[in-house]
């Protein structure tokens, strides 16, 4: 499977803003800043995994309307990073009620904010260039 800057910078930068996000959420929740960056730190792993899956699943979608396209990415995103948050919660707090309720808090402020990184990466071109450039050559030569 051929690496893709894009779906790399788009990981990363997506990890920080979530991974910051959940640290401050565990850490109010349990009132334990230590839980907070155990579950964060694991995350990195985790998340930055699916997420580089789910962005190679859904670069091969046809739907083209960006508004549709990025509430669809935001809704199936949460549902598989809620999951894995609410299972690493569990596991290092040892409570499945923190792992819901750290899970539950989640799925409105990462909501928000992916759509948002959504929106924001639309309108970057950076590793598109060639799927641009190949977009401009075939209307180039369709006829007219």
């Amino acid at each position: 499977m051929k690496l893709s800057k894009r779906h790399l910078a788009k990981t990363v930068t997506w990890r920080i803003i979530g991974t910051l996000d959940t640290v401050l959420l565990a850490w109010l929740i349990s009132n334990d800043v230590t839980v907070g960056l155990q579950i964060g730190f694991f995350e990195l792993a985790t998340k930055m995994l699916l997420f580089y899956g789910h962005e190679r699943l859904w670069f091969r979608s046809t739907i083209q309307s960006s508004n549709k396209r990025h509430v669809l990415k935001t809704f199936s995103w949460r549902a598989v990073g809620t999951l894995d948050t609410i299972v690493l919660s569990w596991i290092i707090t040892g409570n499945p009620l923190t792992g819901l309720q750290i899970g539950g808090a989640e799925v409105i402020t990462k909501m928000v904010l992916y759509f948002l990184h959504e929106k924001t990466w639309y309108h970057i071109n950076y590793g598109l260039y060639q799927r641009i450039r190949k977009k401009r050559l075939k209307e180039l030569k369709q006829p007219r």
